[in-house]
């Protein structure tokens, strides 16, 4: 692990907070204030499980202390804060469908302990959740492009979540790894900004 490519692991970061605060800032009219802050708190905690991860690396490739708690933090950060987003995404989606008269959906986030299996399980559910409903409100607005582009964000996500299941040896396979990382988030912050120009925010999905 060198230090450019611990800088590296900071980007897929910072393109998911910009593609959020376009999502969150399109949907503000669209969510109620419970769902809402439900997303607001997903985000945070994807945002939040990322920059540990990512600084643990920086720090462990400079030389500086091997803090291997923040490395620890990611795999629950980032489980449940997407399966709080999916949650709110699919809550969303029932809200409009309903007109305020759905069923309300509460979400708690699960106790960690070390077993990675239903981590793994609540990330490719809050990915899917997430880029699918994206998806769907792209094809109610008859934007297939838009479509198209969230389900290659989706299948990127999920070729991350395999590259970062191995322990490669080579560089090479590393910066593939992180080179994947990146272009998923990269697609998911295109689809939102093309959902913002499309003018998600006064469409009634």
């Amino acid at each position: 692990m060198s230090v450019p490519m611990a800088i590296v692991d900071f980007i897929p970061v910072v393109l998911f907070i910009f593609a959020m605060r376009i999502l969150l800032n399109q949907f503000y009219d669209k969510m109620t204030k419970g769902i809402y802050g439900l997303a607001v708190a997903g985000a945070i905690d994807v945002a939040l499980a990322g920059a540990c991860k990512a600084l643990w690396k920086l720090l462990y490739a400079a030389g500086i202390c091997n803090f291997e708690k923040l490395s620890s933090m990611f795999f629950p950060l980032e489980a449940a804060g997407l399966l709080i987003l999916g949650i709110a995404a699919v809550s969303t989606a029932i809200h409009l469908k309903k007109e305020k008269k759905g069923t309300v959906l509460a979400a708690a986030a699960p106790a960690v302990f070390t077993g990675t299996a239903i981590f793994v399980v609540m990330m490719v559910l809050g990915i899917g959740a997430v880029n699918f409903s994206l998806a769907a409100a792209a094809k109610k607005m008859k934007r297939p492009g838009i479509v198209v582009i969230f389900i290659f964000a989706f299948i990127g996500m999920m070729a991350m979540g395999y590259l970062a299941s191995k322990d490669f040896e080579l560089a090479w396979m590393n910066w593939l790894a992180e080179a994947v990382n990146t272009a998923a988030w990269g697609l998911f912050l295109f689809g939102a900004w093309r959902l913002k120009k499309a003018g998600l925010k006064d469409f009634e999905l």
